[in-house]
C-alpha cells in the first residue's frame, strides 16, 4: 500500500506544533500500525531526518503506552490498541491523520507522545488497600461471591491507555476513575478504604483538570478493553454513600 501520513511533530512542550506530510509505500496489510511507524522512521532516519517520537511498550495490547487519534478516532477505527491495529483496516492511497491524545490533561512531549502521570497521580489518591497482602493466601480464604468476582475481572482490564479521555468531550477521566473504582470495591480486600478512596480520588482528578461526566458514552465506545458505562454509575453511587457518611 501506498499512504500519505500527516503527523503532529512537536519539538517538545514548551514549543508549537504542526502537522506535517509523509508519503510511505511499501506498507504491508500484515504490519500493525506501529510497526508501519517503525518503517517510516527507518526512512527518516536514512535521510538523516529526525524520527517521529511516539510511546510503545508490550505491543501485546497490555500496557496501553501506545495510544494515538488515528483520523479522529482514539486507537483508530478498530477497538483495539494502537499496537494491535493492523494496516489492513486502511486501504491503498489512504490520508491518514495521526495525532497525540486530545487532552490538556495529558500535555505533549514530544510529538505523539503525552504525560498520563495525572493518571498515576488518581491512583495514588486511593487506588490501593491497606490488607497485608503477604503471601499467596488459599484460594477459599475469603470466599467472594462469584458475580462479584466476575465483576472485578472485568472491570480490572482497564490499562489505564487514557482512551477514555481522549475520547470524551468534555475530558473526563470517569470511565478509567469508575473501573478503578469498581474493582477495589467488589472485593472484601477493597473495603476499608472504599469511601476515603472514592472521595480521594475523584477529589485528584477533579483536581488534575478532567472534565465532568456527561453520559454521553464516547468513552467506552473507545476503550479498547470494553468497560462498561455503568462503572461511573457505580462511582457516583459510592460517593454519593461517602459524602452522606462524611467522608
Amino acid at each position: 500500500m501506498r499512504l500519505t501520513l500527516n503527523i503532529w511533530r512537536q519539538r517538545d512542550a514548551a514549543s508549537a506544533g504542526s502537522m506535517q506530510k509523509y508519503e510511505l509505500d511499501g506498507v504491508s496489510e500484515d504490519m500493525s500500525f506501529l510497526e508501519m511507524l517503525d518503517v517510516l522512521n527507518e526512512q527518516l532516519n536514512e535521510k538523516g531526518e529526525e524520527p517521529v517520537a511516539f510511546d510503545s511498550d508490550c505491543r501485546e495490547g497490555i500496557c496501553g503506552n501506545c495510544g494515538l487519534m488515528i483520523n479522529g478516532q482514539a486507537h483508530g477505527p478498530e477497538v483495539t490498541t494502537t499496537c494491535q491495529l493492523h494496516m489492513r483496516s486502511f486501504k491503498d492511497g489512504d490520508d491518514i491523520t495521526i495525532e497525540p491524545w486530545r487532552s490538556d490533561v495529558f500535555p505533549v512531549l514530544r510529538d505523539l507522545i503525552v504525560d498520563r502521570s495525572a493518571f498515576d497521580r488518581i491512583i495514588q489518591a486511593g487506588g490501593y488497600i491497606s490488607a497485608n497482602t503477604g503471601s499467596a493466601p488459599d484460594a477459599h480464604a475469603a470466599p467472594v461471591e462469584k458475580k462479584k468476582a466476575d465483576r472485578a475481572f472485568d472491570v480490572a482490564t482497564c490499562i489505564a491507555c487514557g482512551a477514555c479521555v481522549a475520547a470524551c468531550p468534555n475530558g473526563s477521566a470517569s470511565l478509567f476513575m469508575g473501573a478503578k473504582i469498581t474493582h477495589l470495591g467488589e472485593l472484601p480486600q477493597g473495603q476499608p478504604e472504599r469511601w476515603d478512596r472514592v472521595v480521594n480520588m475523584v477529589g485528584q482528578h477533579d483536581a488534575e483538570g478532567f472534565g465532568g461526566c456527561t453520559n454521553i458514552g464516547e468513552c467506552t465506545a473507545a476503550c479498547p478493553k470494553e468497560i462498561p458505562l455503568d462503572v461511573i454509575s457505580q462511582l457516583n453511587k459510592d460517593l454519593r454513600t461517602a459524602l452522606k457518611h462524611g467522608r
